[in-house]
């Protein structure tokens, strides 16, 4: 088992999800889970993976509320055992608090990971200056909300490859980096626009990776994760 790596369960069947981590288990740390399988059945999914095989579930539904709004979310998460999850950082500092505080209650064994979302890495630097406004570049802009992120207690962040090595000079080296996009050389981006080579992230400081069909789509779960240069440790 490859610890770093992450499965993003890019489905909204049930059963495709619980064959994929049946599969994938014994390879993989963790696997992703999203909107489409939440919004199809709920939270149980959660148990049902675990079932499937799943030691990890990575809840990424990316929370931006009110405050206490991201707190109830927060807690009903935790509820289900979810080893870390996602929300957005520019929710700003009450809404960071809260969903820290909510963690750090919850009564559970394990308390779970909170990461913050700043950029999505289907974003580049038109769409952050042009139609979102943004003055920074999408790296300062990053490093400015990943270090608000950690001012308020959050476990860590997400970000390309891009910039890792910037985030963990400015964070340190106990924040969790989260990197999704990870390719393989000269393979399809899909709609993501920034993204990067699965060594050269964890040189570079990451902790985790995201990676997704290239892990469901293939016939020997072995091979791909050789040729992504990760070996199994």
């Amino acid at each position: 088992m490859n610890r770093h790596v992450i499965c993003a369960l890019d489905t909204a069947d049930l059963e495709e999800a619980k064959g994929i981590t049946k599969r994938l288990a014994p390879y993989v740390g963790a696997f992703k889970i999203g909107h489409a399988l939440t919004l199809n059945h709920g939270l149980d999914v959660v148990e049902r993976l675990r079932d499937a095989g799943a030691s990890r579930i990575f809840l990424d539904l990316k929370f931006h509320d009110i405050p206490n709004s991201v707190a109830l979310a927060v807690c009903e998460a935790a509820k289900r055992g979810v080893w870390m999850m996602t929300l957005h950082i520019s929710g700003g500092p009450a809404m960071l608090t809260a969903a820290v505080e909510e963690a750090n209650n919850c009564n559970l064994d394990t308390r779970p990971l909170l990461v913050g979302v700043s950029v999505l890495t289907s974003l580049d630097q038109h769409t952050l200056t042009d139609h979102l406004g943004v003055d920074r570049t999408v790296e300062d802009h990053m490093v400015h909300l990943s270090r608000l992120a950690t001012d308020f207690d959050l476990d860590g962040v997400v970000c390309s490859a891009q910039e890792i090595k910037p985030i963990r000079k400015a964070l340190g080296p106990h924040c969790v980096i989260v990197t999704p996009g990870i390719r393989l050389p000269n393979s399809e981006v899909h709609d993501q626009k920034r993204v990067g080579d699965a060594n050269q992230a964890l040189e570079d400081g990451a902790d985790y990776l995201v990676i997704g069909r290239a892990l469901i789509n293939t016939p020997d779960i072995v091979q791909t994760l050789s040729h992504f240069g990760l070996a199994q440790v």
